[in-house]
């Protein structure tokens, strides 16, 4: 039921998976996009090892550059350098870019659709110990509001690694999200990753309810989708990688096909990627819906495991959405 034109892991339903922050993939495509281009640049706010920059420096450290603790004042400093030909990326903890520097983010960079790449590591409840300040579950609201605003949210190490050498190539600003925690890696190099099209992992035959998903959550709707088929009720999953500009047409389609839908994110429910879906289907194809994700509440501190379970991220919480939404079918 795997889809087999995505080309996933065969590893991809084993306890041995690899394991991999998806920042970590973003450090790698972070040199592979300098290599390729003399213009990338990076900027980061004093956390140069924590989001998977330092690679770039120890390579290219005369396009480096440490701003400190000063996010509102590197996302200046980037728009300047991209008005004057360089590609910066700029990269910190998401609650303070883009949480601190958002005004910024908003007058000089999506504004003036100026070419920046804006990093947000440490994103979503995962963050675990670090507590409620620094886990970022409002960003993708905060973001997808910016007009000319493109957002990234891969679903792990290895499709980081492709969004960001996208991100170097595209003109105009973006938001490329990761995460602090170990994930599954279950793509693969061959796995497709288009920018604004979203892929269908999993479909199984005369399938009863869609979920969509972004981030590494989309490993959890995959198990719940093969656990739920092993219970007589068949899913497609999608992976909806970029929430803006988001891929309509496949949206609509699942939702047609299956008549229900499931979002899944790390994210405030609202604002997010249910509220985009949601926000699609209202206008084009009313559908029953349920939304997996904090739901208006802070996390805390703890391990990234017990706080997907216990804030109703789980595989389990996917599969009971799921059952849910289809009665309503």
């Amino acid at each position: 039921m795997i889809n087999p034109e995505v080309k996933l892991s065969p590893e991809i339903f084993k306890p041995e998976i690899k394991q991999e922050p998806t920042r970590f993939g973003f450090g790698e495509g972070l040199i592979i996009a300098g290599e390729a281009d003399p213009n990338v640049v990076v900027l980061c706010a004093d956390i140069t090892s924590s989001t998977r920059c330092d690679g770039f420096r120890d390579r290219f450290p005369e396009r480096f550059f440490e701003m400190g603790i000063a996010e509102q004042n590197m996302a200046v400093v980037a728009a300047g350098l991209a008005l004057s030909g360089k590609i910066p990326f700029i990269s910190s903890y998401a609650t303070f870019s883009p949480g601190r520097n958002w005004e910024q983010i908003r007058s000089f960079i999506a504004y003036g659709n100026t070419n920046v790449n804006i990093v947000g590591a440490h994103a979503g409840i995962s963050t675990g110990p670090d507590g409620a300040t620094h886990q970022a579950t409002e960003d993708l609201a905060l973001m997808r509001v910016l007009p000319n605003m493109r957002i990234f949210i891969p679903c792990d190490s290895l499709e980081a690694k492709k969004a960001t050498i996208a991100a170097a190539k595209i003109w105009g600003p973006d938001y490329l999200r990761l995460t602090r925690e170990k994930t599954p890696v279950f793509t693969t190099d061959q796995t497709p990753f288009i920018p604004g099209r979203a892929e269908i992992f999993w479909e199984a035959s005369k399938p009863q309810c869609a979920i969509i998903g972004c981030g590494p959550l989309v490993n959890n709707a995959l198990l719940a989708a093969k656990d739920l088929a092993e219970e007589g009720i068949n899913t497609i999953v999608v992976n909806n990688h970029t929430l803006k500009p988001m891929d309509e047409k496949t949206i609509i389609d699942v939702a047609k096909k299956c008549r229900a839908v499931v979002t899944v994110e790390e994210h405030q429910v609202t604002g997010g990627l249910g509220g985009a879906v949601a926000e699609i289907l209202a206008k084009n194809c009313p559908t029953p819906m349920e939304f997996v994700g904090m739901q208006d509440t802070f996390g805390e501190s703890g391990n990234m495991n017990e706080l997907i379970e216990k804030y109703g991220m789980g595989t389990g919480a996917i599969k009971e959405a799921v059952k849910k939404v289809v009665k309503k079918r």
